[in-house]
C-alpha cells in the first residue's frame, strides 16, 4: 500500500496564490567541503540535495551552481572579510530563484523537509556553511537595456561566471541610500560596455528558529546588500578591468564597505570538474 501524500490539496494549493515568474526571492548558500571531502560534498549535493534539497520544493524555480578554483579565490577581497573567514573560504555556491510571494509557503516546505533529510542521514555533515541566506529582491540592472535575457533566465542561461559582492552599510537608512546610489549611478556606470550582462540587488532576511542547528543565523539583516553579477566572459578576463576597483568605488561613496567580492564558474553538472583545483 503507498504512503498517503494528501494528493488532494495539490490541486487546491495550485488554485490559489501568487504564481509570476518573477525572481521575488533567492536562496544564496555559500559552502566549503571540510579538507578530503570535496569529492564526496561534490556528489552528495549534485547527485541529491540539488534536487531533493532545493529542486524538487514549491517555488523554487530555477537554480545553479557555481565553484571557485584556488586561483579565483586568491582574487577575492578584502583580506579581513566580515563574510568569509579566511577570505578563500566557501569555494562552492548555490543560486537558487524564488517565486516572488512565495517566501512563507517555501520557508515551511523547506524547514520541513530538511528536518526529514537529516533524519533519514541524506545530510552531508563534513561542511561548513560561510554565507547562506535566504534574500528578497531589490532591483535588476541590464547592460543591454531590453535586450538578451531578463532576471528570471539568468539561472539557465548558459553564464560564464558569476562575481558576488557583498556590501555592508552602517545602518538601515544608509543602507536605503545605498540602494539609491546603486540603482540609479554606480551600476548603470559599471555595466556599460562590461563582460557583465546584469547584476541583481538582494537584501538578506532572517532565517526561521526552527531552521537547522548547522546554518547560523543570518548576519546584517537591515544593513546589508547582496549582488550577483552575471558574466559573459570568465572572471578572469575581466577581473582587474570591472571588478578589482569596485571596492574603492564603495568606499568612496561613503554609504557602505564591501566585506566580498569574489568570481566564480558554473559547475558542470554530473560531473567532478574542477574539484582538483580547489586546494
Amino acid at each position: 500500500m503507498s504512503e498517503e501524500t494528501r494528493s488532494e490539496t495539490y490541486a487546491e494549493l495550485a488554485a490559489v496564490g501568487p504564481y509570476g515568474v518573477r525572481p521575488g526571492h533567492a536562496l544564496i548558500t555559500m559552502v566549503e567541503p571540510h579538507p578530503g571531502h570535496e569529492r564526496a560534498y561534490n556528489r552528495w549535493y549534485e547527485d541529491d540535495h540539488y534536487i531533493a534539497g532545493a529542486m524538487a520544493m514549491p517555488w523554487i524555480y530555477a537554480g545553479r551552481r557555481w565553484v571557485a578554483t584556488r586561483d579565483l579565490q586568491l582574487l577575492r577581497y578584502p583580506a579581513d572579510s566580515a563574510v568569509a573567514r579566511p577570505v578563500t573560504a566557501g569555494c562552492y555556491i548555490s543560486t537558487y530563484w524564488i517565486t516572488e510571494g512565495r517566501y512563507d509557503e517555501h520557508m515551511k516546505w523547506t524547514v520541513a523537509i530538511n528536518k526529514r533529510l537529516n533524519r533519514d542521514d541524506r545530510v552531508h555533515q563534513d561542511r561548513t556553511h560561510v554565507f547562506t541566506s535566504f534574500q528578497n529582491h531589490e532591483a535588476t540592472l541590464y547592460r543591454d537595456a531590453d535586450k538578451g535575457p531578463r532576471d528570471f533566465h539568468a539561472l539557465d542561461h548558459p553564464y560564464q561566471g558569476l562575481v558576488v559582492e557583498v556590501i555592508d552599510s552602517a545602518d538601515a537608512g544608509q543602507r536605503a541610500e545605498l540602494l539609491e546610489w546603486l540603482r540609479d549611478e554606480h551600476l548603470p556606470a559599471r555595466l556599460k560596455g562590461s563582460a557583465s550582462a546584469m547584476v541583481t540587488v538582494f537584501r538578506p532576511t532572517p532565517l526561521p528558529g526552527d531552521r537547522m542547528t548547522y546554518v547560523k543565523q543570518v548576519e546584517g539583516v537591515d544593513t546589508r546588500l547582496t549582488l550577483l553579477w552575471f558574466l559573459e566572459a570568465d572572471p578572469r578576463e575581466c577581473w582587474e578591468e570591472s571588478f578589482a576597483g569596485l571596492g574603492g568605488d564603495v568606499a568612496g561613496s561613503g554609504l557602505g564597505r564591501v566585506e566580498l567580492m569574489a568570481p566564480f564558474v558554473p559547475t558542470i553538472p554530473g560531473t567532478d570538474m574542477y574539484v582538483d583545483e580547489l586546494r
